[in-house]
């Protein structure tokens, strides 16, 4: 058995789902204790007793300690299965960080899966929707691992009700991660001003406030305008790169009192210092990219903008679990991580 302290570090949800992806994978119990002890309501909330019972479903684990506020879970799993399932949270807690749970094991189960998710899917505090499927996806998929996505509505916080299908691929290898940015080319942006329940004028502002700075900067960009269904009133501006050896996505989501102009300014600006950086992966996505890199046979090797305190427990995580070796090159300006994975996808 394995004991992992869910207090280390930011002490976060992240442990707990990725302590879960990594017993399904290698077959290993794992004991987490202290589970978000230093958060202002500790233990298990409802988003992340989901991801137990989802993984629960997909590996049939045996459990103790899987109910709302435990701060002590132990996890043994059982043989991943694919199939059809559906997971709601019944708040609007993330069900991208749900999905996250369950895709490399899924992934990995030599069939074809089906997954359906109900919650928030554009909420704060973790990667929306269009982050998993324009940054987060094209990148996985140049190591060999492919899945599909479709929102079919919308879930913005406090109500979330978002409702999204997935289907996940067998993927019976996956080859190591080397993105290496293309500087001769012009970078490629694309963005996305959505509202749902708003005046139209919300998401129109957005978008010509992100086009402004943007061409400003000289940078081009192509803005999609959407009106989304969903329960509850949200609006946001997501903008991205995907392509050209360099992957990262920025998103604001729109609040009560604050200014359209604001929401694309926060996201566009983020964007551009990504873009300076020169970097090859946001610092998101860096510590999404672990657990693929870890599983992948040869050495991965990437640039970020910045080192996560995130990617330090992720990297924690793994060697509780004896996987991979992981190399952190830190510097002010654009830090590197190499990655030699242990050969398990």
């Amino acid at each position: 058995m394995i004991i992992i302290d869910g207090s280390y570090g930011e002490g976060g949800g992240q442990i707990l789902r990725n302590s879960l992806a990594l017993s399904m994978i290698t077959g290993q119990t794992i004991e987490i204790r202290n589970i978000r002890a230093g958060r202002p309501k500790p233990g298990l909330r409802p988003q992340h007793l989901t991801c137990v019972k989802a993984a629960t479903s997909v590996c049939g684990a045996q459990l103790e300690g899987d109910e709302l506020g435990s701060q002590r879970l132990i996890f043994i799993p059982g043989r991943v299965k694919p199939g059809h399932y559906s997971f709601a949270i019944g708040t609007a807690g993330s069900v991208m960080l749900v999905f996250q749970t369950v895709l490399l094991p899924l992934a990995l189960s030599h069939s074809a899966s089906e997954v359906t998710l109900v919650g928030g899917t554009h909420v704060p505090w973790s990667p929306c929707f269009h982050y998993i499927d324009r940054v987060f996806r094209p990148a996985v998929s140049a190591m060999g691992l492919s899945f599909e996505m479709e929102l079919k509505k919308w879930g913005y916080y406090p109500k979330g009700g978002g409702l999204v299908r997935t289907r996940i691929l067998p993927s019976n290898e996956f080859s190591a991660f080397k993105p290496v940015p293309q500087s001769e080319e012009k970078d490629r942006v694309k963005a996305i001003s959505a509202t749902a329940r708003l005046p139209d004028h919300v998401r129109k502002r957005q978008s010509a406030q992100a086009k402004s700075v943007l061409e400003g900067r000289g940078v081009k960009v192509e803005i999609e305008e959407i009106e989304g269904s969903a329960t509850c009133p949200g609006s946001l501006l997501f903008c991205w790169i995907s392509g050209q050896g360099r992957y990262g996505g920025f998103t604001r989501l729109g609040a009560k009192g604050k200014p359209a102009e604001k929401v694309a300014d926060e996201a566009v600006y983020e964007l551009l210092a990504f873009l300076d950086s020169g970097a090859a992966c946001d610092k998101y996505l860096s510590d999404q990219m672990l657990l693929p890199a870890v599983l992948a046979g040869g050495e991965s090797h990437w640039s970020t903008n910045s080192i996560s305190n995130h990617l330090h427990t992720n990297v924690w995580v793994t060697e509780c679990f004896g996987l991979g070796k992981i190399k952190l090159e830190e510097d002010e300006k654009l830090s590197l991580i190499k990655c030699r994975g242990a050969g398990l996808a």
